[in-house]
């Protein structure tokens, strides 16, 4: 016991024994001063975990980080993973007789950062519920972080009650990935940008009209003039007029029931231009067809399209390929259904030969932006 006092005594009382250096009151203050952050201690400390908490330079090497797929489009899945060099990890997806989804991980990813890409593309709610149940398999196996990648955002179109006793179905999808275990969220051109404000947590919105643009920018169209097929797009069509340096139109359109349009005149002059619709989702491609037909009323010498989605439902791929459409260029958010295969072949008939569908890759725009995000860099500049 008297040793033990001696001890005490000197470590709160050192004056007693040294009375000329009084530090008795200072080395408390300097022993508590580092874990208050401030003095060179604590900036030496500070600095030695550094290295451990980097991430590897290339996800390929970095043994936290897994990329999964659904059965939406595997394709898009694995031309993600060869930009940013992974493999798409391995799992099982299989459905009972009746139907219900079975998902099971093969690899471990306990206090992994997971990446899962699946469109809710046709047919939707199989999709959704695969994304789901993916979702919660994911957060039972501890993953560290899992970033839901929606390149094509089922039920956007149901944003706001724009009728009596309707539902909004975009905010049910978003607490539905919420509530499953997402926590975080990547998009490719969101029907409507203020469905990001549907999320509880950080979202990042992309928008493929760098891969449009660059396409279009290639081609040269002579006296190209932007056209909107409605209100509602004309800030996505003003920003593409902007990068190609061209002037913009809009189509006047009302709509008077679901999935059906009248196009009733264009706003604009474009007699004598080459037109090209801008459009972020071609379902029946009633409104398209229908505004091909309005701007060679009004004098356009040729009508080109794009958009960023090709849902192409119904006739859709019918009413493309008799019409006066020189080209609908598309990028791979959905994959292309069968029967818009042939579409996608050059024509004889044309004088460019020209197919009429052409596919673009998004892959190196989502895979930067998951690179960005497991890095924890600014995805700002994949925005515009």
């Amino acid at each position: 016991m008297e040793a033990g006092t001696s001890t005490v005594t000197q470590e709160s009382k050192p004056g007693e024994t040294n009375p000329e250096k009084q530090p008795g009151p200072e080395k408390p203050d300097n022993k508590n001063a580092p874990k208050s952050g401030g003095g060179d201690g604590a900036k030496a400390r500070d600095a030695k975990p550094a290295p451990e908490r980097k991430k590897p330079a290339k996800l390929s090497e970095d043994k936290r980080f897994k990329l999964f797929s659904g059965t939406a489009n595997p394709k898009l899945a694995e031309a993600i993973g060869e930009h940013i060099g992974v493999k798409v990890g391995e799992a099982k997806m299989q459905r009972f007789a009746d139907g219900e989804v079975y998902f099971q991980l093969l690899e471990n990813v306990r206090g992994v950062d997971v990446f899962v890409v699946q469109p809710t593309c046709y047919p939707v709610d199989q999709h959704l519920m695969e994304l789901l149940v993916m979702i919660d398999a994911l957060k039972r196996a501890s993953a560290a972080r899992i970033t839901v990648v929606v390149p094509y955002y089922g039920y956007a179109r149901q944003d706001r009650k724009d009728r009596p006793r309707v539902a909004i179905s975009a905010k049910l999808i978003a607490d539905l990935l919420t509530t499953a275990g997402a926590n975080r969220a990547l998009f490719v051109d969101l029907h409507a940008a203020q469905i990001q404000g549907f999320f509880n947590i950080p979202v990042d919105h992309l928008f493929a009209s760098p891969v449009l643009v660059s396409y279009f920018r290639e081609l040269n169209l002579p006296n190209l003039t932007v056209v909107s097929p409605d209100a509602g797009g004309v800030e996505r069509a003003r920003f593409f007029a902007q990068k190609v340096g061209a002037p913009l139109a809009i189509v006047d359109k009302r709509r008077t029931d679901l999935n059906v349009a009248e196009v009733m005149h264009v706003v604009g002059d474009v007699e004598g231009q080459t037109c090209l619709i801008i459009d972020d989702i071609i379902d029946t491609a009633g409104t398209l067809v229908k505004t091909v037909d309005a701007l060679y009323a009004s004098g356009a010498t040729a009508v080109y399209a794009c958009a960023s989605h090709a849902v192409l439902s119904g006739p859709a791929i019918d009413r493309i390929a008799n019409s006066r459409l020189e080209q609908l260029v598309v990028t791979d958010t959905i994959p292309l259904r069968e029967a818009a295969q042939k579409l996608t072949l050059p024509r004889s008939d044309a004088a460019q030969k020209l197919p009429k569908i052409k596919v673009l890759t998004i892959a190196g725009l989502l895979g930067a932006a998951i690179e960005s995000i497991h890095m924890e860099t600014s995805v700002s500049t994949l925005f515009s």
